[in-house]
């Protein structure tokens, strides 16, 4: 079963992003699901084939975590982002888990910011570690590179330059802001919600 793109022009006209760099973002987001969709068909046919012990496996398998994180951390990106602003209630079960493990929200928000301010190009991870039932802020360089095992990816963003370029420039600054503004945080505390079950 092939996946398949999802549909985020409900983004179109999000206030600090354009309707330019919104869709070309797609169009990349879209190649990961098509990659995705072809290394799992050839991957496949390897194996019948009874060929899993060539190099051309072993390089296609390590591929398909590039190419399917990227399909799945642009969903999660583009999914935890809205047009009409939402707010954290301080009585939230994530807002709760933020002052437990970062001592206040702002503590939090201000740890999350800071690591999206680094230097180099990846993403923001927010996860949430069911097992140590904390949160923590993870800088991921490459798609397939650094996740935390078995925690659930909470907020998510893209600081790789497509996300921001086209409309800041080198002002990375100002496009986080525009990002925090854009959290659809009702869509990361249901993700919290299903992290707990």
């Amino acid at each position: 079963m092939a996946y398949e793109a999802k549909n985020f022009d409900n983004l179109l006209g999000l206030n600090g992003f354009s309707d330019n760099l919104l869709k070309n973002h797609f169009t990349l987001y879209q190649g990961y699901v098509t990659n995705t969709n072809k290394l799992l068909d050839v991957l496949m046919q390897i194996m019948k084939d009874g060929k899993m012990s060539t190099p051309e496996f072993a390089e296609l398998k390590r591929r398909l975590g590039w190419e399917f994180n990227g399909m799945r951390l642009h969903e999660l990106y583009f999914g935890n982002m809205t047009k009409n602003k939402t707010s954290l209630s301080e009585t939230n079960s994530l807002y709760k888990m933020m002052v437990k493990t970062f001592g206040s929200g702002q503590a939090c928000h201000e740890n999350f910011v800071a690591t999206g301010t680094m230097r180099g190009v990846g993403w923001v991870v927010m996860y949430h570690d069911r097992e140590g039932d904390r949160l923590f802020n993870v800088w991921i360089n490459e798609h397939d590179v650094g996740h935390f095992t078995g925690c659930v990816p909470l907020l998510v963003m893209d600081v790789f330059e497509h996300a921001f370029m086209l409309d800041y420039g080198l002002k990375r600054a100002d496009y986080i802001k525009a990002f925090i503004d854009a959290i659809d945080w009702d869509a990361v505390s249901e993700r919290f919600k299903r992290s707990l079950q």
